[in-house]
């Protein structure tokens, strides 16, 4: 159901006088929730189970004359969390349009009443929401945005003030923390999980999805975002080195383009697929990449897939990202290469193990696996949040007290 009012976060009946209120979850991202399935999704979804999730996303443009408003939405494959998007018109100076979003957000939060969390991915949504007085406050650092592409002037300057107000640090891996832990007294690194129920559905046989079932064997794929992270001249010359081996892309491309992309008769470009999709394709591929650059772009991610396609049964071939060679290089099913010619031969050595799916190296594979999982990760992050909320609140709150045993 879309609306375009703010609605109460609570429903039902009045809490009693001893029985504290709910807290909400205000989380403000860069990152659109229906675009990839991925750390904020997992996260926030679980939190869901507990408490209200208030998912705020970057403003959409309308019409230069139409009235600002808030699209608000129930997210279809997470229940309890409520999807936000502000509308702006066109062509707004910066400080009018700041001044706008944070009209529309006192509007739509001032129903709350219980313990109130705030949430960030990202500090440019810090200039319209550093009003807002909550309970706690959080970082979660997922990616250095500073070295992206395209990315904004005031981004370093809001993230230390970020930082500086934060009451919490979360970090998306082990380089990430690295360069965070000094500039805050409580820097806690949670690097990326896994749903290892939803991806080992990609160990059994399943019907190949319509537009890859023609492609032909022996496939190597790839999902998830195509941007200046990915390396699109080592999948040029990997294509050209194995003409006979099918390169399977799956996922949008988003800041380069398309036409930059390499046009090779076995490279298949698939778009993108939904979370729930993605079993399906690993499923039919031999072995899984990620042929990510190395650039600045790349020097701090803890890629996500890395686990979901062991989780999936794949032997994985990635060039060597620090965070991959750090947790998952001492594996053999994980394959690091450099070079094309190295990744060639790390495919070739990856595709002998995907022929012995019972081999000792899936089994390695599963015993780390064995260790982490979403679940755990936002029951270990909300038991700090617990804590914070009991010493800014006098009192623990229940529902995350719930989530945290």
């Amino acid at each position: 159901m879309l609306t375009r009012v703010g609605v109460p976060v609570t429903s039902g009946a009045e809490p009693s006088a001893s029985e504290p209120e709910a807290a909400t979850l205000l989380c403000f991202s860069h990152l659109r929730w229906n675009f990839v399935f991925q750390r904020p999704q997992h996260l926030m979804s679980r939190f869901a189970r507990d408490m209200s999730v208030i998912y705020w996303e970057e403003p959409v443009d309308i019409g230069p004359k139409e009235t600002a408003y808030l699209q608000v939405r129930e997210a279809q494959d997470a229940p309890g969390v409520r999807i936000v998007v502000p509308h702006l018109p066109q062509g707004m100076p910066d400080d009018a349009r700041e001044a706008a979003l944070g009209r529309l957000l006192d509007a739509h939060i001032a129903t709350i009443r219980g313990p109130l969390i705030t949430w960030y991915y990202t500090p440019m949504m810090l200039p319209f929401s550093r009003h807002v007085e909550a309970n706690v406050t959080v970082f979660d650092a997922m990616d250095e945005l500073s070295k992206f592409k395209f990315a904004p002037v005031k981004l370093l300057e809001l993230e230390q003030e970020l930082i500086d107000r934060a009451d919490i640090v979360f970090t998306g891996g082990s380089s990430l923390y690295e360069a965070k832990k000094d500039r805050h007294p409580s820097v806690h690194c949670f690097p990326s999980s896994v749903d290892r129920a939803h991806f080992c559905k990609a160990r059994a046989r399943q019907f190949d999805p319509a537009d890859q079932e023609d492609l032909p064997r022996p496939r190597f794929g790839f999902y998830g975002v195509i941007d200046e992270r990915f390396d699109i001249e080592l999948l040029d010359k990997v294509a050209e080195m194995r003409p006979a081996l099918s390169f399977v892309m799956v996922g949008p491309v988003v800041k380069i383009s398309a036409d930059e992309l390499p046009k090779r008769p076995n490279i298949c470009y698939l778009g993108g697929k939904t979370y729930d999709q993605l079993p399906a394709y690993l499923s039919g591929w031999d072995v899984a990449l990620m042929p990510f650059a190395m650039n600045e772009s790349t020097q701090f991610i803890s890629p996500t897939k890395t686990p979901e396609y062991l989780a999936g049964g794949k032997p994985v071939v990635s060039t060597p990202i620090k965070d991959v060679v750090r947790h998952y290089g001492q594996l053999e099913g994980v394959k690091i290469a450099s070079t094309p010619e190295e990744f060639v031969a790390a495919c070739e050595e990856a595709l002998e193990l995907s022929r012995k799916p019972e081999g000792g190296w899936l089994a390695e594979a599963d015993l780390m696996l064995s260790a982490t999982s979403w679940d755990t990760t936002q029951a270990r992050i909300a038991g700090f949040i617990h804590d914070l909320l009991g010493v800014r609140t006098g009192a623990g709150n229940p529902a995350l007290l719930v989530a945290a045993e």
